[in-house]
């Protein structure tokens, strides 16, 4: 059964890694042009500067792919990639969470675990850590943010299945609704907790002394040595257009999953038509 549950989790992921590509070509690709533009010139407008203080000017490095097959082939090799991955890690959850649910259907419970897949690996992190388009980032600090981000989503996963745990535990004493609330509550509380202990990704140590305290690594305005702004700060239209859209993104993609995945699981689940019953008579 398990294998009937990851090869179908896999099928519907590629869907919706597909779906999400178009999605994200459509609306998010233009705002990561806006930014690889938006890097650019703040790299000519920061080599003249370093050029009149008498500084070494760096070069740009050529990329090894083109602009076109980066926006096309490798982000959408990547997401739908990236979907079969999680499809494969969704019917894995779900194969475990069925008969641990009560007499939750097998179509729910598959929404609900896509939901929950949404929430524990992107929404929460996100919250702490949103994505970012290119231009935005220190280069030092990329194994400092990746393994905080890694371990927002590991700290997600387990608030969110520990809530699971609690409210089933309260079920039997303050009934379906109010254990229910009292675990997202639980939940919000502590996952706000960590969310306040963990740094952002401003006040790493690398940030801090390139740029000082600030709570984001969103490039503020580039000055010269008399303070007068040469290059404006990050467009935030656009990192605000591009966060929106890859929430929804991963919305498609988990939508897509839970959605496709509800009638291949209640198929599988479901009960079965009886062979040995004697045919109808006329």
């Amino acid at each position: 059964m398990e294998r009937h549950f990851i090869v179908r989790g896999m099928a519907v992921g590629a869907i919706g890694g597909l779906l999400a590509f178009l999605f994200a070509r459509i609306f998010a690709e233009p705002q990561i042009q806006k930014a690889i533009d938006y890097e650019s010139g703040r790299h000519t407008a920061q080599s003249a500067l370093d050029k009149a203080a008498g500084l070494a000017v760096e070069h740009e490095h050529a990329e090894p792919f083109s602009r076109a097959f980066q926006g096309n082939v490798g982000i959408g090799v990547g997401i739908i990639a990236f979907g079969i991955a999680m499809g494969a890690l969704y019917a894995v959850a779900y194969a475990l969470a069925c008969g641990r649910t009560g007499k939750v259907r097998p179509r729910t419970l598959a929404l609900l675990v896509a939901g929950g897949g949404f929430l524990a690996l992107y929404l929460i992190p996100f919250a702490k850590y949103p994505a970012n388009p290119p231009a935005i980032g220190h280069e030092d600090t990329i194994r400092e943010r990746s393994g905080l981000y890694l371990l927002m989503v590991g700290i997600s996963i387990v608030v969110l299945v520990a809530g699971a745990w609690l409210g089933q535990r309260l079920q039997a004493r303050f009934g379906t609704w109010n254990a229910t609330l009292l675990a997202v509550l639980a939940c919000a509380v502590v996952l706000g907790a960590v969310m306040l202990v963990l740094p952002s990704f401003g006040e790493l140590s690398a940030n801090v002394e390139a740029y000082g305290h600030h709570a984001t690594e969103t490039p503020l305005p580039l000055r010269d040595a008399q303070g007068r702004i040469v290059y404006p700060g990050f467009p935030a239209d656009t990192l605000f257009a591009f966060r929106f859209f890859s929430v929804a993104a991963q919305a498609v993609l988990w939508g897509t999953i839970g959605l496709c995945f509800a009638p291949l699981a209640e198929r599988l689940l479901g009960p079965r038509p009886d062979t040995n019953a004697a045919p109808a008579t006329v």
